[in-house]
C-alpha cells in the first residue's frame, strides 16, 4: 500500500481520498514530487548531449541529476512559504484547492517548513561546493543563478511571477541552467551549440506553467498577480500557448538542420522522433480552443487545474521522445 500511495502521488499531486497518510507520502506531497520528471528530463538532455560528444562522466552526471532534483523541491517551498507569508495561499486560492498546501492542510507549520527549505539548500550547497571544485567557479555561478531565480520567483522586492516575468524565469531555469548546467558538469566545458539545443525543451516547460497561470487566471486578476496570462488575457494566452507548442517543433527541425551541417552526433535525425508527439498536440490544441470547463468532465484528482494537465501530458510525450531520439543519436548516429 506505502508504494500505491507514493505511485499515486507521484502521479497526480494527491493521496486519493480514504488512503492513511505516511511520512514519505506527506513530504512527496510537500515538495511537489510529481512534477519532478521535468528535472530528470532535463538532467538527461545535458548528459545524453556530452555523450553525444564522447565526455560524459558518472559521478558529476549523477550529482547534477541530485542537485536538480534538491534545488526544485526547495523551490516548491520557498513558493508555498512565501506565498503564504504574503498572504496569496489562502483556503480559497487555488493553490489550496488541486493539492494539499504544506501550512494550511496542517501537515506541518510554517516553522517546520522553513527548516526543511533550509536542509534542501544546505545539501545543494554541499553538492555545488564540490562540483565547484571539481570543474570551476562556472558551477557556482549556475547554482547561485538558480537560487535567485528560485526565492525572487515570488519574494519582494521583485516577485518575478506579478510582473510577467515567471515564465521566462521557468525557460531560463529549466533550459541554460538545468541543462547547460548538466552539461558543462558533465563534460567539463559549455559549448554554445548546448545552450540552443536546450532550448526545445525550455519551451515545452514554460507551456507548463503558461497553463498552470491560464488555469489561475480569475484568481490571480482578483489579487493583482500580473502573471503573463492575466496580461495578455485569457483568449490570447491560450492561444500564445499552442503557438510555444508548435514553435518546440520547428526548434527542434532548426537543430537537426544544424546537426547536419555541423556534424554533431547529439543533434542527428533521430530528434525528429518528435513527430510521434503530433496527435498529443492536436488533442491539446483541441482543449485549448474552448475556455476551461466549469466542471471537470471526467474525474481530475487536481482540479480545477485543467489546462496545465494537457500542457504536462504534452510536454512528457514530445519531452520523452525528445530524449530517445537523443539516446538514438548517441547509439546509431547518422552522421
Amino acid at each position: 500500500m506505502l508504494f500505491r500511495n507514493w505511485f499515486d502521488i507521484l502521479t497526480t499531486c494527491n493521496l486519493p481520498s480514504g488512503r492513511k497518510m505516511d511520512p514519505v507520502s506527506k513530504w512527496l506531497i510537500i515538495i511537489r514530487a510529481c512534477v519532478f520528471p521535468m528535472d530528470i528530463i532535463s538532467a538527461l538532455i545535458g548528459g545524453l548531449l556530452a555523450a553525444s560528444v564522447k565526455q560524459f562522466t558518472w559521478g558529476p552526471f549523477l550529482l547534477a541529476a541530485v542537485g536538480l532534483l534538491f534545488a526544485h523541491a526547495a523551490n516548491n517551498m520557498i513558493n508555498d512559504y512565501v506565498d503564504l507569508l504574503e498572504g496569496v495561499d489562502t483556503e480559497g486560492y487555488i493553490r489550496a484547492q488541486y493539492a494539499p498546501h504544506p501550512v494550511l492542510s496542517g501537515m506541518v507549520s510554517k516553522a517546520t517548513l522553513l527548516r526543511a527549505i533550509l536542509f534542501v539548500n544546505l545539501v545543494d550547497l554541499a553538492i555545488a561546493l564540490y562540483l565547484t571544485w571539481l570543474r570551476g567557479w562556472l558551477v557556482m555561478a549556475f547554482a547561485v543563478a538558480g537560487l535567485f531565480f528560485s526565492v525572487f520567483y515570488v519574494a519582494p522586492p521583485l516577485r518575478l511571477k506579478q510582473r510577467g516575468l515567471g515564465e521566462l524565469t521557468v525557460f531560463l531555469v529549466w533550459a541554460p541552467l538545468m541543462i547547460g548546467g548538466t552539461y558543462f558538469v558533465t563534460a567539463g566545458n559549455l559549448p554554445w551549440w548546448v545552450l540552443l539545443a536546450s532550448v526545445p525543451y525550455g519551451l515545452l516547460v514554460t507551456t507548463v506553467l503558461f497553463g498552470k497561470h491560464i488555469d489561475k487566471y480569475d484568481a490571480d486578476k482578483a489579487k493583482g498577480i500580473h502573471t503573463l496570462p492575466v496580461l495578455m488575457g485569457q483568449l490570447a494566452a491560450r492561444r500564445f500557448n499552442v503557438g510555444l507548442m508548435i514553435a518546440f517543433y520547428g526548434v527542434v527541425v532548426a537543430l537537426v538542420i544544424y546537426g547536419y551541417f555541423t556534424g554533431l552526433r547529439g543533434l542527428g535525425p533521430w530528434l525528429l522522433l518528435v513527430v510521434f508527439s503530433i496527435p498529443q498536440l492536436l488533442k491539446t490544441m483541441k482543449v485549448y480552443a474552448q475556455p476551461k470547463p466549469a466542471e471537470p468532465p471526467f474525474e481530475i484528482p487536481n482540479w480545477p487545474l485543467w489546462f496545465v494537465s494537457w500542457a504536462f501530458l504534452f510536454n512528457e510525450r514530445a519531452g520523452g521522445l525528445f530524449v530517445l531520439g537523443l539516446i538514438l543519436n548517441w547509439m546509431i548516429p547518422a552522421w
